[in-house]
């Protein structure tokens, strides 16, 4: 049997093993201390800090047609100058708010932002245009309205993480206005002196009818690459924009009509034509959307005019040489003319046999082969570098009597 001790202090007695197990806890305790104080050790992970995309600094808008153009580049980095490790998620917000005062401070931020669409990080390499991004915000007709005293305002911001976004961007504001109607009757025509176009003015817009045209920008792409075939240019399916047109469109001209001229073309080459009218308003002068494209390829089918002032001469026989007719005529004042032939009959209207093999490099003929009193009709045409021909001349008449009379044309 244990023998109990007492416990002065309490007049109560206790067992010895329960000082045993006491003391045996508090060790037990005192090697635990240090495990339990390292919960608060200073190489214990925190929680890292959502990545924060530097603020786009160059967001621009232009209008074209009833659309808005905005362009900026991405940011690459965090706001702590780290690599972002992926891209950003892109969202644009827009607000329509009155025009700032000529003299007032600066817009700070959209007063009413409205967030018009989110570009998730897949989806953002499809707006990459030339290491920017270009997005186009196609204006509704309530957001046309003619307000002479309202600007659309544009922001944009990023994201890296679901937590937080990057500080908005700078502001691009720009009036918008209605714009004409899209051409849609584009016509191309090859002639002599280059390619004609042609189109019936627009007369509406998407909210009423057109202002005044002042005049009509002429765009080309060009000449199309070997093995790409052209579209007609009446296609109804034939693409707007610069898509699909075979390279970039370039401003070629401007006119006040409708009606264009393009001279700086080369035979053999396919080009795509559109034409975009051109409207003024209080602060603005604007485009219209590209009209249906015209494709065509550059082949000559107009031939030259026909030859003037062709005349025959009877030269009588000398020594060894046989009496035979000599011909002349006008040269050709147009440039693609690459020589003629000599036509020959002996009946009046009748254009006859050719009587040159090759083209005749100059406007010159001599007839050995004529016979003794018959009467000849003679007649020129000029043909040009692309094979076509002209109309007959006048006939010259030559019968061995009348030697060098000339029949009316």
């Amino acid at each position: 049997m244990e023998i109990r001790t007492s416990d002065v202090s309490r007049g109560t007695p206790r067992p010895k093993f329960s000082r045993l197990l006491s003391f045996e806890f508090l060790a037990a305790l005192s090697t635990l201390g240090p495990l339990l104080s390292g919960c608060a050790a200073p190489g214990e992970p925190l929680e890292r800090k959502p990545p924060v995309p530097l603020a786009v600094s160059d967001l621009s808008a232009a209008q074209v047609g009833n659309d808005v153009i905005l362009t900026f580049t991405l940011p690459s980095e965090t706001v702590d100058h780290r690599p972002l490790r992926g891209t950003p998620a892109v969202e644009i917000y827009r607000d329509f708010e009155d025009a700032p005062a000529p003299s007032g401070a600066p817009r700070a931020h959209l007063a009413n932002p409205a967030l018009i669409v989110t570009i998730p990080p897949a989806m953002v390499n499809r707006y990459a245009d030339h290491g920017h991004i270009r997005y186009v915000d196609s204006l509704k007709p309530e957001d046309l309205a003619e307000r002479t005293d309202r600007v659309a305002v544009y922001s944009v911001s990023t994201r890296a993480s679901v937590k937080r976004a990057s500080a908005n961007s700078n502001l691009a504001d720009l009036p918008v206005y209605s714009a004409p109607d899209p051409i849609e009757d584009l016509r191309a025509v090859v002639t002599h002196s280059g390619v004609d176009l042609t189109w019936t003015p627009p007369e509406k817009t998407p909210i009423g009818p057109a202002p005044p045209i002042v005049g009509y920008h002429i765009y080309r792409a060009g000449p199309v690459a070997p093995g790409e075939s052209p579209l007609p240019c009446d296609s109804a399916s034939a693409p707007r924009g610069t898509g699909g047109d075979s390279g970039p469109l370039t401003r070629v001209g401007e006119t006040e009509s409708p009606s264009y001229r393009d001279t700086q073309v080369e035979l053999g080459k396919t080009y795509v034509y559109r034409v975009r009218s051109v409207v003024e308003y209080p602060r603005e002068t604007l485009e219209s959307a590209d009209s249906r494209a015209c494709m065509l390829t550059v082949v000559d089918t107009t031939p030259p005019s026909a030859p003037q002032g062709l005349v025959v001469v009877l030269v009588p026989a000398q020594d060894q040489t046989p009496a035979h007719n000599e011909l002349s005529w006008a040269i050709s004042s147009e440039t693609d003319v690459a020589g003629y032939n000599i036509y020959r009959s002996e009946q009046s209207g009748v254009l006859g046999s050719r009587l040159n093999d090759e083209l005749l490099r100059t406007p010159a003929f001599r007839d050995m082969n004529g016979l003794p009193g018959h009467r000849y009709f003679y007649r020129v045409t000029a043909v040009d570098r692309s094979g076509n021909e002209s109309p007959p001349s006048g006939e010259a008449l030559s019968d061995g009597v009348r030697a060098g009379e000339q029949s009316t044309p």
